[in-house]
């Protein structure tokens, strides 16, 4: 349970005085449900509110903060005039502008003959000085609120930065002086303050340099964040690691007799892999590992060739797809093999009649099924194995930490490879997938052909039609991928289906179309139908599946390639080049380029390495835009810039390391503070873990 101390911090911020349940949608939108999610929201820039004495000092279209006399107030004759408040500043005049100004609420913040101090942005219009809508006017006992820098936040629409501002500074108000969890060498060395200080300092900056990632109240508070992800993750390992591994020594009597049938020899990549998943699974020690591979290079290969070695110990294993027509691809790949070598293979999917999913669900609990194919459906509660030593799930974005920990709890014994669709950049991996293990497969399979990587403007389309056309009299199928604009659905829907129904009008009713809003089975209904070669030409958003295997296509089209990450250009490009036909990728553009774009597509043109690829994407995007999206399966940072602080992150594991060694439960006056920490940034399913043992 969370900390009495944090309950404020963790309330709703309509505890807050101003925010009701209007402001409130506003508030969330851009930090997030709680009073502590504000402090989370640290300024962008400052401004400075200086006081001037005399209007001519100061410069031109500045803002400035001044004294003023309020002399008359002048009503608007009509809607489009402006409503005017005349004042002094010392000898000089100056004019207040209000558009849509209420009389009765001006006349009483600008009273006739009293003294205000204003600040907003001063300007010189046909021969007087004027301020159109001052961002502030207070009482001379308020002048110290206005006078000096102003921190400036990221807004919303209807959202201004004065009101903003009040709220967060109300949170810091609740903000309690937290038990130091950072020993001192640590606070010496890098000269940080305590938590609390550091995030009103952070909050109140007094020069451009203490915006900066690298100031010491930020760097503090990104240290802090890093931490907690470091030390959730060390313990959400220990809590897997507690449970012995079910020990399944490597007979390779089977395994040998399933790679004499295979069409090629094994990569040496593939080689030390299986060895490093057979050392794992012959420990005591619970396996988790993570299998990072590039587009082509046999991953499922290797998970197949290991789980085969489970069967022949006597474990049973299970194969997790991320959909049915995967999972399909994957058991029509493996039970001709399955059933040369004897053993029994299984796939339950969501098609399934009652009756013969109680015959596949009877066999796998009596063991006559050695290994079952399929997706989330494996891990549901009437799924029972009877020996269930070894899963793989092949779908690491959909797959994040408490999917493993249930996983993990489900079978105590059972080992866990998880295997990524696309490469993830270190720094990332060290963020999301720090419990695990990790192996890495970079070369490709032998016999890929290279594909074929072109940039063509978009207003050469008919071109690239009338070559799909040539080639499609051939027999080559092309999967033409549309952008999600915006991520909005409406317009993605819209821009496929007008795609779809012109390249449609061509070729007309070879055309299949994908699309979000479909069922799972209508969208396997059709890419069925591509595989088959009912339909020459595919039309999705992204949508195409990772890992869809259909060797005779050979053309990808990616339409606005602009507006893709390199990451997701490269993994739509792997869905060609899977046969013996030379593929062909082409990225249409709408020019002109930004130079961002330039780079990203030049990029993917001259390059076929995910790795390389997945690293100059986190350059060219960011680790914001890559992380807390659905897609990654990646937490979120909310202070913490991953490349500014990859130090912070490398300190951050060493320590979380040495914290756990030493304190492994948190039951030292230090580990109570750390425990705290978990809490404040939410890592609480690390410390539920921890509290039952």
């Amino acid at each position: 349970m969370r900390p009495e101390i944090l309950f404020k911090l963790f309330s709703p911020q309509t505890i807050l005085s101003g925010i009701g349940p209007r402001t409130r949608l506003l508030t969330e939108k851009i930090t997030g449900p709680h009073v502590v999610n504000l402090l989370w929201l640290l300024p962008i820039n400052i401004v400075s509110r200086t006081l001037f004495e005399k209007l001519v000092l100061v410069p031109k279209g500045e803002i400035a903060t001044l004294k003023v006399k309020v002399l008359a107030h002048k009503a608007a004759y009509n809607r489009r005039q402006p409503y005017t408040v005349d004042c002094m500043v010392y000898d000089e005049p100056l004019r207040l502008i209000f558009f849509n100004g209420k009389k009765d609420y001006l006349l009483k913040i600008l009273p006739v003959g009293e003294v205000r101090f204003v600040s907003g942005r001063l300007e010189f219009f046909r021969g007087r000085y004027q301020i159109t809508h001052p961002d502030y006017i207070v009482s001379e006992d308020a002048r110290e609120t206005v006078c000096g820098i102003e921190p400036v936040y990221p807004l919303t629409s209807n959202l201004s930065n004065k009101v903003l501002r009040r709220y967060i500074s109300q949170a810091l108000r609740l903000a309690p002086n937290l038990p130091e969890w950072l020993n001192q060498d640590t606070l010496t060395g890098h000269k940080w303050k305590s938590w609390k200080d550091a995030l009103i300092e952070a909050h109140n900056p007094k020069a451009e340099t203490q915006l900066s990632p690298n100031s010491t109240a930020r760097s503090r508070l990104a240290y802090d964040e890093l931490l907690a992800n470091q030390l959730a993750l060390g313990l959400i390992r220990n809590r897997q690691k507690k449970h012995l591994g079910k020990v399944i020594k490597p007979y390779n009597k089977l395994r040998n007799l399933a790679i004499n049938i295979l069409p090629y020899d094994l990569t040496s990549g593939q080689i030390a892999v299986i060895r490093e998943i057979d050392n794992d699974l012959a420990s005591e020690d619970k396996m988790l590992r993570l299998l990072q591979g590039d587009v082509g290079s046999g991953k499922t290969i290797v998970a197949f060739l290991t789980l085969i070695s489970t069967v022949e110990a006597g474990f049973q294993g299970a194969f997790m797809a991320p959909t049915e027509i995967l999972a399909r691809q994957h058991f029509e790949f493996l039970k001709p093999i399955a059933n040369e070598i004897g053993i029994s293979v299984d796939i339950i999917t969501g098609k399934d009649t009652k009756s013969k999913r109680a015959l596949i669900l009877e066999k796998l609990e009596t063991g006559a099924t050695n290994l079952l194919i399929g997706t989330h459906a494996l891990f549901q509660n009437e799924v029972k194995f009877k020996n269930l030593g070894y899963a793989v799930i092949d779908e690491q974005h959909k797959f994040g930490v408490n999917q493993r920990l249930a996983l993990g709890d489900k079978g105590a014994g059972t080992n866990i490879l998880i295997m990524t669709a696309t490469p993830i950049p270190r720094t990332l991996t060290m963020i999301g997938y720090g419990d695990l293990d990790i192996s890495y497969l970079t070369s490709k399979l032998p016999g890929r052909i290279p594909i074929k990587t072109k940039a063509i403007s978009s207003e050469r389309i008919e071109e690239v039609i009338e070559g799909i056309s040539r080639a499609i009299k051939k027999g080559a199928r092309a999967y033409w991928i549309c952008p999600l604009i915006e991520d909005n659905e409406e317009n993605a829907l819209v821009a496929t289906e007008e795609r779809f129904q012109y390249l449609d009008s061509i070729f007309a009713g070879r055309v299949g179309w994908i699309h979000g809003r479909m069922k799972s089975s209508e969208k396997d209904a059709i890419m069925n139908e591509f595989r088959l070669g009912d339909k020459d030409i595919l039309v999705s958003t992204t949508v195409v599946e990772v890992g869809v295997d259909v060797p005779d296509a050979t053309i990808m089209v990616i339409e606005h390639a602009e507006r893709f990450g390199l990451s997701q250009l490269h993994q739509l490009r792997g869905r060609v080049g899977r046969g013996k036909s030379p593929s062909t990728c082409l990225l249409l553009y709408h020019p002109p380029l930004n130079e961002t774009a330039r780079l990203r597509i030049q990029t993917i043109r001259d390059s076929d390495d995910g790795f390389a690829i997945a690293e100059q994407d986190l350059k060219l995007r960011g680790s914001g835009e890559l992380l807390g999206t659905r897609q990654s399966g990646l937490p979120e940072m909310r202070i913490a810039n991953l490349d500014i602080h990859h130090d912070l992150l490398t300190k951050a594991q060493k320590d979380a390391e040495d914290i756990l060694s030493l304190d492994p439960l948190l039951k030292t006056k230090r580990g109570a503070a750390l425990r705290t920490l978990l809490y404040l940034f939410e890592r609480d399913t690390a410390v539920q873990y921890l509290n039952s043992g």
